[in-house]
């Protein structure tokens, strides 16, 4: 149940945004053909059923596959995917602790994958109970690209710049990508 201070402070984060999908800033690069701007994304995000498959390996691992991802997309980031767990080999998901906030999407739970002695620590986050809107990813997880090896339609991804942020730039994406330096007021 959402309280009062609990709805103030979404709303107070929710308008903070200036950039919104509606119009591209000046510094946005021009897509190339074949190209999608994430600064035609919209804010709140849009969250969209991604018919590529998307691989997760862990070095020679198979960690998920899935051609039932959800992709969200939000202005300035490339866009991150949410596996449903069914299709994740859960064996290896250990709760991490610790969580954090998203204005769009609600109490994120982190995970660790391990195997044997092995072990990357809060690569991945869910929403167990997600916000209004976001329903669609209860069942779901996603994962940080950095330590990884992740591909979208058999396209190897990217990882989104900056330690928080686990969007996955593929190379039909234009940017710049929140994470890059100076995009805090993004």
């Amino acid at each position: 149940m959402m309280n009062t201070d609990n709805f103030d402070a979404l709303t107070r984060a929710r308008a903070q945004w200036r950039w919104r999908g509606t119009q591209r800033p000046p510094f946005a690069d021009v897509p190339a053909p074949g190209q999608v701007s994430v600064w035609d994304f919209p804010r709140p995000p849009a969250l969209v059923r991604e018919a590529r498959e998307i691989v997760v390996h862990w070095g020679p691992i198979l960690v998920a596959r899935t051609c039932g991802a959800w992709a969200v997309r939000e202005t300035a980031h490339p866009p991150t995917f949410y596996l449903p767990l069914a299709d994740v080999e859960r064996t290896l998901l250990h709760s991490a602790g610790g969580g954090s906030l998203c204005e769009w999407k609600g109490l994120a739970h982190y995970w660790d994958l391990i195997d044997g002695q092995r072990r990357l620590a809060k690569v991945a986050w869910s929403y167990p109970k997600p916000l209004a809107g976001a329903e669609v990813l209860a069942q779901c997880i996603a994962f940080y690209a950095h330590e990884l090896q992740c591909s979208v339609g058999g396209k190897s991804v990217l990882a989104q710049p900056g330690g928080f942020y686990g969007g996955w730039i593929t190379p039909d994406l234009a940017g710049p990508f929140k994470g890059d330096a100076g995009s805090n007021s993004w």
